[in-house]
């Protein structure tokens, strides 16, 4: 029998499984990828979620909404965090190889999305494949830096939200991006962040240890210089350089080096390396003046205070990183200015557009290979290409952290209508006992990554 327990089919006839009596979901009926009085629109606080019993492991349809095909591609999607949700410590959690092995052999589409990164995607995904033992590809796969890529040949609009940037990609021409402007870049490993930087199509990246091995005085406490530093640095494009876009890729390891590099470039006048805004401090001009003299954009790829590493107690991340540079800003602008950045990653509306453009595509391309690419029309005057299906109907976020993964979920609006559903797992970050009612309530609280599936598939009337 599957650990995932898929009743039986029998002359057409589904069997229930002996298992099967736990509480019963009624079925979304299928709406084309329209959203139904979506609580997305409405965004009303969840006042609970469904606590899904470890015993719930069954696939069965419930007799209470249409059929559903498992042959081709359905309406609906699941989006998975990787660290707490399919490994711990880079082992797989139970369950996680079947339910992944379920969706694949069913044509479900899914989509790997972390917070993690400092990797090239297509070796994250080869050492994912072999530690899962399941193929995946760089198509359905977006680390928090993936969608960096995108400035290469364009812009983003800028709405700030939170005390953060929230963006939207803006079309402008191809020489309106960074490709061949200076980007400082850093990450847990920065010169394996600048090569990364480059595989996206960044021509001229520098990083911290560029700037130290040139002028060693700029961070006069360094003693990794000779053995560390020297090893990866690379000449500057100039004595000065001009920057004009910082970006933190993963966790930084030096935070002393990286938040003295990047607070001079956001004092700087016009991105100038060594130079100082005449303008900072001065009431007269918005923002009291700090950065408003040309300084450099400075790029978050995620914001999450922990993660969930082999300790028992969780680590300090990408966001820890962030408070600390923020505190600082704030000490040295006298509390009259917020630093500002561009947040993306979970819980962020730019990570959750980007990624939902990849499922529609992986899901097109399923369609595609199928013979099934045209999707029936809503209506009989809309019509759609077989490279063009209906937007999906429904993507169930499955992770571990009611910060990142479950009230991303829970704010993003997508603009194609596609409802995103969260579902939170006890296998990663998130600790009831020790973190009490999670924020950010999600649609349904479950064991595992096995559970999430389960129940969404159960939500559907998977059969």
């Amino acid at each position: 029998m599957s650990l995932l327990r898929i009743a039986p089919r029998l002359g057409g006839v589904t069997r229930p499984h002996p298992y099967s009596s736990i509480r019963s979901f009624s079925p979304i009926p299928w709406d084309n990828g329209k959203r139904a009085t979506a609580r997305a629109h409405s965004r009303t606080p969840k006042t609970f979620a469904h606590r899904v019993p470890i015993s719930f492991r069954t696939f069965i349809k419930d007799g209470k909404g249409p059929a559903v095909s498992s042959s081709t591609a359905p309406p609906f999607a699941f989006a998975f965090d990787i660290d707490g949700v399919l490994l711990h410590v880079a082992k797989p959690i139970p369950g996680a190889i079947e339910t992944l092995k379920y969706l694949q052999q069913h044509s479900i589409p899914f989509i790997l999305l972390t917070n993690g990164g400092g990797k090239y995607e297509r070796d994250r995904v080869e050492d994912l494949s072999n530690r899962l033992g399941v193929p995946l590809s760089i198509d359905n796969f977006v680390q928090s830096h993936t969608p960096f890529q995108e400035l290469v040949h364009a812009s983003w609009a800028e709405d700030d939200v939170h005390g953060h940037k929230q963006t939207e990609l803006r079309d402008v021409k191809a020489n309106s991006g960074l490709a061949d402007k200076n980007i400082l870049v850093t990450g847990s490993d920065a010169n394996k962040s600048r090569r990364i930087a480059e595989a996206y199509g960044f021509r001229s990246v520098i990083t911290p240890a560029d700037v130290l091995v040139a002028d060693p005085t700029i961070f006069p406490f360094e003693p990794l210089l000779e053995s560390h530093y020297k090893a990866t640095a690379r000449p500057l494009p100039s004595p000065n350089p001009k920057i004009d876009a910082i970006f933190v890729f993963n966790d930084p390891r030096d935070w002393a080096l990286d938040t003295q590099i990047i607070l001079d470039l956001l004092l700087s006048q016009n991105g100038v390396l060594g130079t100082y805004s005449s303008k900072n401090g001065r009431a007269e001009h918005q923002n009291h003046g700090w950065q408003q003299d040309g300084q450099p954009d400075l790029y978050f790829s995620n914001h999450d205070l922990f993660w969930s590493a082999t300790y028992h107690l969780p680590r300090f991340g990408q966001g820890a990183f962030q408070a600390a540079l923020a505190g600082i800003w704030r000490q040295i602008t006298n509390d009259k200015a917020e630093l500002k950045r561009t947040t993306i990653g979970k819980p962020y509306s730019r990570t959750y557009s980007y990624a939902e453009r990849v499922l529609g595509q992986w899901r097109a391309g399923l369609l595609k290979d199928q013979g099934d690419a045209a999707d029936a029309p809503e209506t009989e005057t809309e019509t759609e290409t077989e490279t063009e299906p209906a937007p999906l109907a429904r993507v169930y976020m499955v992770g571990d952290n009611p910060e990142s993964d479950i009230q991303g979920a829970n704010d993003y609006i997508s603009p194609q209508g596609t409802e995103w559903n969260s579902v939170l797992v006890r296998t990663g970050v998130w600790n009831e006992e020790r973190d009490g009612e999670p924020r950010h309530k999600p649609d349904a609280i479950v064991p595992d990554v096995m559970s999430a599936v389960e129940w969404a598939l159960k939500r559907e009337g998977w059969r």
